[in-house]
């Protein structure tokens, strides 16, 4: 504030800036009043003389100009101070402004927010309405449709019901008239019997007395004749000589001829023939010849194939074997003697696979026997294993005799339970086996091989175990399998597609879930995966058909396992 000419004159300063927006909850207080302006303006008269005055001496002083143009310019400052204020208020004003526009816009930003996120509630629970709705409408129809297939099943069980009646009825009123029309036709015939009695005996009287008649002239006739050829007979020596000498040469004939046919029928048997212990055998008869002529020169002209292709096992399992292949394949070609071999394991481990693999990578013919065929042959069991040896030692190029569950026949002979025909049954087999052949090669195959007899033991050169596949190898068998019966199945009218899904991460799931399973097992699964596709509507294999046939196959494997286990504690009890 200053004093020009005795007035107090207020400072203009920079101006306040605009009261806010009413906002809605200062509605309702109350104005308030304005500030009194007029205590700032007060005339004062002693101060209005000494301006006079000092003007006057303003006057008189010869700085009076200048002190005028230095007010003059301090004037010009202020204003100039004052419009500086005033831009700044004005820009003030604008902040403020783009703040409120910011923040409206902030606000208008976070109801559409706010409205999208109800409108995506809105539509969930809409849908959710929907798909509860759908739901209760397939559960309707589902039941709708049992209560319609519940109804045809009672109609047809009646339907049934009523023709098995009508049959039944029809089957009483035809057995009624048959046995009415039979009453009448023996009626009838026992009437024209009687009727016709005395003619009958009269024709039974005449061809007994021609029989008798004819009887008497042939015993006559045959008499007179042996009777003239006994009398040549005696009286000639030289026929007696001659006829006794034909008889002895008529019987030597047909002892000879019955003695070389059985001769020749056993030299077939043993040579051309199957002995009926051999459940299967790749080596060609003269039946397969005729049967299958184009597969047999196949056959004849096969090569080795690989010992382990398709069989899928341990990789130092897998070395062992190799091992034994490639030293039975140079034993069979150096014609050296065979080394017997015995697989022990649980069942489905592959010792059957390996066996046909390694008889055709060592180019040798193989025979399958079972041992629970030796036990109902009784008395017959030691010819028919004299004959499967003897038929063994005919092989020209070497045969690779397997007895699957050996330890069915081949127990200990201490044993009170075997019998004696199984007994000599085994005797006949030691006997047989007592020395390595270069014709066969004996591979048994068993999963309790401490049933064995000692003796067997003892004939034993090479002893393999096989175990239940781990994680690696179930992989590779899912894999294996795949291929063979989904990916590869064969060209027909209706091939195997697959869905939509990731291949490799379903074999791992697979591979992981499956722990315990056998190969048998594994390939069993995938053989049931491929019948589920056949019986789908348009032949895809989805995820849903693997998962479904897998439960099946863990349920069936959690019962063998039980099975096995109740078994085992009953034989230890």
């Amino acid at each position: 504030m200053s004093w020009l000419f005795g007035v107090k004159t207020p400072q203009v300063g920079p101006p306040e800036p605009p009261p806010p927006a009413p906002d809605s909850s200062d509605k309702n207080q109350a104005p308030k009043a304005p500030q009194n302006t007029e205590s700032q303006y007060r005339f004062d008269s002693a101060a209005l003389e000494r301006a006079a005055r000092a003007a006057k001496d303003l006057e008189k002083s010869a700085h009076a100009k200048d002190l005028l143009n230095l007010s003059r310019e301090q004037e010009r400052t202020k204003q100039m101070e004052y419009e500086k204020q005033i831009k700044e208020m004005q820009t003030y004003q604008e902040e403020l402004k783009a703040k409120s526009a910011q923040q409206l816009a902030e606000e208008r930003r976070k109801l559409l927010d706010e409205e999208t996120r109800h409108n995506q509630e809105r539509a969930r629970y809409q849908d959710q309405l929907a798909r509860k709705r759908h739901e209760d409408q397939m559960a309707q129809q589902s039941r709708l449709q049992d209560e319609l297939l519940r109804r045809q099943e009672e109609s047809v069980a009646k339907q049934e019901s009523m023709r098995k009646k009508t049959m039944e009825q029809e089957a009483e009123l035809k057995h009624q008239y048959d046995m009415k029309r039979l009453q009448a036709e023996l009626k009838g015939k026992a009437q024209i019997e009687r009727e016709n009695r005395d003619i009958h005996l009269e024709q039974i009287k005449l061809k007994a007395q021609e029989h008798r008649q004819t009887l008497l002239e042939g015993i006559k006739t045959a008499g007179s004749v042996l009777g003239t050829g006994y009398q040549a007979l005696v009286e000639d020596p030289n026929k007696i000589v001659l006829t006794a000498g034909g008889l002895t040469l008529i019987a030597l004939g047909v002892y000879s001829a019955k003695q070389s046919s059985l001769l020749a029928g056993k030299y077939i048997e043993a040579r051309l023939g199957k002995p009926s212990l051999v459940r299967e055998t790749s080596r060609l008869t003269i039946l397969d010849l005729f049967k299958h002529p184009i597969k047999s020169v196949q056959r004849l002209r096969s090569r080795g194939q690989d010992s382990l292709q398709g069989v899928v096992l341990e990789p130092e399992l897998e070395v062992r074997l190799r091992e034994i292949a490639v030293s039975t394949k140079n034993t069979k070609s150096n014609k050296g003697l065979f080394r017997n071999l015995l697989m022990h394991g649980p069942p489905g481990t592959g010792k059957t696979l390996f066996a046909k693999k390694l008889a055709m990578h060592s180019g040798m013919d193989y025979a399958i026997l079972t041992g629970g065929d030796v036990a109902p042959m009784g008395r017959e069991g030691v010819s028919a294993i004299h004959k499967v040896f003897d038929w063994s030692a005919t092989s020209r190029r070497g045969l690779l005799l397997f007895v699957d569950e050996a330890d069915a026949f081949l127990r200990k002979r201490a044993n009170e339970q075997i019998s004696e025909d199984l007994r000599a049954s085994l005797n006949a087999f030691l006997y047989r086996t007592g020395e390595q052949s270069n014709k066969f090669m004996l591979v048994l195959a068993s999963n309790q091989p401490e049933q064995f007899d000692y003796a067997i033991n003892d004939r034993l050169d090479e002893i393999v175990s096989f175990s239940l596949p781990g994680l690696e190898e179930r992989k590779r068998m899912i894999y294996h399998y795949f291929d063979k019966y989904l990916l590869k199945a064969g060209a027909g009218a209706r091939q195997i597609k697959l869905d939509s899904f990731d291949f490799v991460k379903k074999c791992e799931e697979l591979a992981a879930k499956s722990e315990g399973f056998s190969g048998r097992e594994i390939s069993k699964l995938i053989v049931s995966c491929q019948a589920g596709a056949y019986t789908s509507e348009d032949g895809v294999l989805t995820e849903a058909i693997i998962e479904q046939k897998f439960r099946f196959a863990l349920d069936a494997h959690e019962k063998k396992v039980k099975w096995r286990s109740e078994q085992e504690r009953e034989e230890m009890a």
